[in-house]
């Protein structure tokens, strides 16, 4: 994967307030999508309920859970080298056992006990309430398995913990699945259908944060925009319920004005949208609140509409271009951001000039690009030939990134001069004296510390950037009068 601006969280370990009447521990490692960092918080209430404190210390854990990314084979491949580190430490701590959750989890199934003896139980990721029961098996001396995919939330009626927390920003879930089916995807396969979470359970989340200090939630699902909640059950049953379920329903840019009116004072973000469940309403919702930040994640995958077509992606070249344009109006000073696959089977030479005049046109932000990486399960695995050289995907990869780059160049020379609200959320990461956070746009902003602190909103006259952040420094409210 190649990601412009902002730095993944891959294999963060992840740690909470324990409890002293707690006495196992428990070490937990994510990878992937902010959805499985997410997950891991629910994991770790659960388990803080059970017995479990975590851990940062590999060697000192009673209990080492992986929470496993599909979306890449490299990503496969990263975990299975953690799972190795595991084995070696294990040799010395034969008590230990260890798990593997998510997605990673819910392809191998029981493989996972078979080819990785290290492995003591596999929990997919709609199964993590039946941690303590699958724990117990382990106890008594058997594997461990459960990865039956739900057709509800699995998850509403639980307090996530906030792990490795800056006690600023938080993921709050509001769907779970997704039933668009690219055919280079295996988030249907891993994940399951698309299944909406209960609007008053979301507020009580939200409400939770706001009482604890935090300033910023996003709003977090594999396609956020189909957020259909009617009284359960899946989104594609909809068209089968009562007239007062229907009449009743509430749908996504209901969902973020409710956040948006309720919480004034907290910053919503969401994520991931897919173009062709975003609705102008959503955008008309973003313009009218100013405590929904002006950012949206929008996939697009190529340019082309052969390719598009290929991957079945349910949007054309033209569409997409029309949502963007409607974007500008509604929101001018919003940016937008992309995912990008380079070497798609059959995927010509036209069809990668296609992509890149598609990036001219927009002119992302910022954006995740990857090269066309085959998953075992998908349509694209079992009836397309990966058919693309490495060495022409990898080269129409750094095509893209670097465009990409001038783009994102682009977009930050935009906000010289400008001052802009920053949310302090960390220290940088290059100097000790400046403090680092966001801007709406989800751009990395960075300015002197000065007397300012973590959780802070602070207004910041921008004086300079690189391609992936802004610089500047603090601004009184006199000044920018």
């Amino acid at each position: 994967m190649e990601k412009i601006i902002e730095e993944s969280k891959q294999g963060e370990s992840l740690v909470l307030e324990n409890k002293p009447e707690n006495t196992k521990k428990l070490f937990i490692e994510s990878y992937g999508c902010a959805m499985n960092f997410s997950d891991s918080e629910i994991v770790a209430s659960i388990l803080s309920s059970n017995g479990y404190n975590t851990t940062q210390i590999l060697e000192e854990a009673d209990l080492v859970l992986v929470n496993t990314c599909s979306i890449r084979d490299k990503a496969e491949q990263t975990i299975r080298k953690r799972l190795e580190k595991y084995n070696a430490v294990k040799r010395t701590n034969p008590k230990m056992k260890v798990g593997v959750l998510g997605c990673m989890a819910e392809r191998l199934k029981e493989k996972f006990l078979d080819e990785e003896k290290i492995v003591d139980l596999v929990v997919g990721p709609d199964a993590y309430k039946d941690l303590p029961n699958l724990l117990a098996e382990v106890s008594a001396g058997r594997d461990a398995i459960n990865v039956i995919l739900s057709k509800d939330e699995t998850y509403g009626d639980i307090s996530p913990v906030r792990l490795n927390s800056n006690g600023v920003s938080a993921f709050v879930s509001i769907t779970r699945g997704c039933d668009n089916m690219c055919t280079f995807c295996v988030v249907p396969f891993t994940r399951g259908r698309e299944r909406s979470r209960e609007p008053q359970s979301i507020k009580k989340e939200i409400q939770d944060l706001w009482d604890k200090g935090f300033k910023e939630i996003t709003l977090l699902g594999q396609n956020v925009d189909s957020y259909l909640w009617y009284g359960g059950g899946l989104k594609k049953d909809f068209d089968n319920a009562s007239e007062i379920q229907k009449a009743t329903a509430v749908d996504f840019d209901q969902l973020l004005k409710m956040a948006a009116v309720g919480f004034p004072k907290m910053r919503i973000r969401f994520s991931t949208s897919n173009p062709q469940d975003m609705h102008e309403s959503v955008l008309h919702v973003i313009a009218k609140h100013s405590n929904i930040c002006n950012h949206i994640h929008l996939p697009v995958q190529s340019g082309s509409n052969r390719i598009l077509k290929e991957m079945n992606r349910l949007h054309t070249r033209e569409e997409y271009m029309t949502l963007i344009d409607k974007i500008r109006t509604i929101i001018p000073d919003c940016s937008v951001t992309q995912d990008l696959i380079s070497g798609f089977p059959t995927e010509t030479e036209e069809d990668h000039q296609d992509t890149l005049s598609l990036m001219e046109h927009v002119k992302y932000s910022f954006g995740y690009m990857y090269a066309y990486s085959e998953r075992p399960g998908t349509l694209a695995e079992r009836k397309m030939e990966d058919d693309v050289p490495e060495t022409t995907k990898s080269r129409r990869l750094q095509e893209i990134v670097d465009l990409q780059r001038s783009h994102s160049a682009l977009r930050t020379q935009e906000f010289v001069g400008q001052i802009v609200e920053v949310l302090v959320e960390k220290a940088s990461k290059k100097s000790e004296k400046d403090w680092s956070g966001r801007n709406s746009q989800s751009i990395v902003v960075v300015f002197p510390k000065e007397d300012y602190k973590i959780g802070e909103f602070v207004n910041v006259k921008i004086t300079s950037c690189t391609s992936g952040t802004l610089i500047g420094e603090a601004v009184s409210l006199s000044e920018m009068n």
